[in-house]
């Protein structure tokens, strides 16, 4: 076929592992928060504990990490000092604790769907967040797009037929932690030139959050667990669901890193509606017209928020190509002065 037919064989390829990686994400997920759903729920396994389960998993992510890094040297450990560990990954590190314990525990309280829905919250928080700590300039139709996602949120918790007022703090309070996460890796870490990917990640912040969690999970959680002596811990059950929130990390770190953040964005929204159809289809919650109706507004601010920074982004990378350009210009046109100048001294000899 030729330098054409290479090159758009090439480019398939491109795509077709770019939507591989799109697809493993949401498979993962998708099992890790149905899988979660299902141990916590009163009516399913019935196992209430939020603080218990998020620690059984940091534990077997940092058990594997340190594993990958320090046995089997799979991964090379990031060269990280004393101070940048405590001024940038244990804040971190209790933002994460924060919002995976509360995460969770929505799960007890809310339909599968309806967090979802609150979930579309998420950009609304980054950006106001990012404004407050000055990392994102205020601009007002990205402010009347947040706004606009807000209404829709609002309009879907207005139609939701199980609306528990403490699993939607628990829900806001867990995107308001997990925003505040985002924009202070962008300035700790980003800011000090430090990449982690989620082996490394997990290494160094998973047993920071088993510490952080340890605490509320010793008043709340322990003494009902030491009274309960009917529990056995089911390896089956909590073994392969901590084995699906580690392979989830991996293909967080997969999906970002072959493709982009905002990738990761538009799948989230695909993911969503998914759980929204699987939790009214088979676990049998209720989704009423305005609950859709409010998430369906809320997905529009949403894909907005994404096109605008796919625009953004594209409008940055031709002006960087222009600046490579214009660089690359002056460098030709000074060889080309230096070439002149030599041959005027050569015939002035």
């Amino acid at each position: 076929m030729g330098k054409g037919g290479s090159l758009s064989d090439s480019v398939l390829k491109k795509i077709l592992l770019s939507y591989t990686y799109v697809a493993i994400w949401i498979f993962l997920s998708f099992t890790v928060i149905v899988y979660n759903k299902y141990i916590l729920d009163k009516k399913m396994y019935n196992w209430p504990f939020p603080i218990s389960l998020t620690m059984i998993h940091m534990s077997f992510c940092a058990t594997l990490a340190i594993l990958l890094i320090k046995v089997f040297k799979f991964v090379e450990p990031v060269s990280m000092s004393r101070d940048v560990y405590l001024k940038s990954v244990v804040p971190i590190g209790a933002l994460y604790s924060l919002s995976l314990w509360l995460s969770n525990s929505a799960y007890i309280y809310l339909s599968v769907s309806f967090i979802q829905m609150l979930k579309a919250l998420m950009p609304v928080a980054v950006y106001s967040i990012g404004v407050l700590l000055k990392k994102e300039n205020f601009k007002s139709n990205t402010m009347a797009n947040m706004i606009s996602i807000s209404v829709g949120v609002g309009i879907a918790a207005y139609g939701e037929a199980r609306f528990d007022t403490w699993g939607v703090f628990l829900q806001l309070g867990a995107v308001a932690f997990e925003a505040t996460r985002l924009v202070m890796i962008q300035i700790l870490l980003t800011s000090k030139g430090i990449t982690l990917n989620p082996i490394t990640s997990l290494y160094y912040v998973a047993p920071c959050c088993l510490a952080f969690l340890s605490i509320p999970w010793i008043f709340v959680e322990y003494p009902v667990l030491k009274e309960s002596s009917s529990f056995h811990f089911d390896f089956v059950i909590f073994g392969t669901n901590s084995l699906c929130a580690f392979a989830l990390n991996l293909a967080v770190f997969l999906l970002v890193g072959k493709t982009s953040a905002l990738t990761m964005n538009v799948a989230g929204v695909v993911k969503d509606w998914l759980l929204i159809a699987f939790s009214w289809s088979v676990i049998k919650d209720t989704v009423t017209p305005i609950n859709l109706f409010g998430y369906g507004l809320a997905f529009l601010g949403v894909a907005y928020y994404n096109h605008a920074k796919l625009q953004a982004l594209k409008a940055k990378e031709a002006q960087k190509k222009a600046q490579q350009a214009d660089e690359e210009a002056g460098r030709l046109l000074e060889g080309r002065e230096g070439e002149g100048n030599t041959k005027r001294t050569e015939s002035e000899d």
